[in-house]
């Protein structure tokens, strides 16, 4: 039996990374798990035995749409995982309007409307659990605490951290848990981006940004995207029973 059975998700940005990682620990964990990225994620799906669409965090109508189709296909909802979101490491005076219009839209708007569509069908299923349904955001340890030429997505973090914060007190009395994860450098294709970003920026080589990045973790190396997938279980399901409006930091120490 696993800490999940019976229930059913839905993650975003399940392409790659963190999000596919997600999306497996849950089905490993016995929900039922729906997928979704700009191109619908049907691999995935197949390998867990879940279900794949499209989805545009972005579009209002595309979430609308997302909801109608999870509640047709696997019955309604009890796990929103909203990992989908944008890295930009850019100075302040060379971030553009269009970058940072782009960036909230995803990592923040994206955020705002998927919880707002999927309230109705999570408050449907919340009595069948001892710890109600649960959404988790991605936040990061850049919602936390600020970066030189990580303003923007400093903005984007940070802001996804309040609203899971204002979202868990104004649904508890409909038994919805809404939490937040942190990670740090985590190794998928984002943490390579950021290393080359940073390897740039410094003048420096892949190699010695990697050492670098990894000796800022007082653990000495790279998250794995697992380590994030088992935060997100364990939030989604009734281990976490009595935590919400939390931020569950995964980072090797760093913000320590």
């Amino acid at each position: 039996m696993g800490d999940l059975d019976g229930r059913i998700a839905l993650v975003t940005g399940a392409a790659k990374g963190l999000g596919a990682a997600t999306a497996r620990a849950l089905a490993a964990a016995g929900a039922k798990v729906a997928v979704t990225d700009l191109a619908a994620p049907e691999d995935l799906a197949s390998e867990i035995g879940g279900v794949a669409r499209a989805l545009d965090v972005t579009s209002e109508a595309d979430w609308t749409a997302t909801m109608d189709w999870v509640r047709s296909e696997l019955g309604g909802l009890d796990i929103l995982v909203n990992n989908a979101g944008l890295w930009l490491f850019k100075p302040i005076l060379e971030t553009t309007l269009d970058d940072w219009r782009r960036l909230h839209a995803v990592n923040c708007e994206g955020v705002f409307l998927g919880t707002r569509a999927a309230i109705p069908l999570l408050a449907e299923r919340a009595h069948l659990w001892r710890g109600g349904t649960a959404i988790v955001n991605l936040s990061s340890v850049a919602g936390i605490e600020g970066a030189a030429g990580g303003t923007c997505y400093n903005s984007t973090k940070g802001a996804v951290r309040l609203f899971t914060k204002g979202c868990a007190k104004e649904l508890a009395a409909a038994r919805i848990r809404v939490n937040s994860v942190h990670p740090a450098v985590i190794d998928t294709d984002m943490g390579r981006k950021l290393i080359d970003d940073f390897a740039v920026a410094q003048g420096a080589g892949n190699n010695e940004t990697l050492a670098n990045v990894s000796a800022m973790h007082p653990l000495g190396h790279l998250g794995e995207p697992q380590n994030v997938a088992d935060a997100v279980v364990f939030l989604a399901g009734d281990r976490s029973a009595f935590c919400t409006g939390s931020e569950l930091v995964v980072d090797g120490g760093l913000s320590a």
